[in-house]
């Protein structure tokens, strides 16, 4: 018999337990998502000449950005943040990455 049986019930790890960690603690590109999603951005790994850019645009560690839409050939992307809707290119996009909301 395993030991874990002997053990109280609240002591007992459940089988949820083991399953995979949740998608959404992971982070991807912001490029990912889907039209609709949102997410928070976890980090921005933009080249320093650019980032600056984006954070006095309110692209900060923390911020939730939804995607609005994508253009038709899939650059450039529209994002909301803040309130009010930012353009960025796919490449830059790729670069900022964000846990699911």
């Amino acid at each position: 018999m395993p030991d874990w049986v002997s053990a109280p019930s609240w002591l007992r790890v459940s089988w949820w337990n083991r399953l995979p960690p949740d998608m959404s603690a992971v982070s991807q590109p912001l490029s990912s998502l889907t039209v609709g999603a949102k997410g928070v951005i976890t980090t921005i790994q933009v080249a320093p000449e650019s980032r600056g850019r984006l954070m006095e645009m309110g692209l900060l560690t923390g911020t939730q950005v939804e995607v609005v839409r994508y253009a038709p050939m899939g650059d450039p992307i529209e994002i909301k943040v803040r309130g009010y809707h930012l353009t960025l290119r796919k490449h830059e996009a790729e670069l900022i990455l964000v846990r699911l909301a």
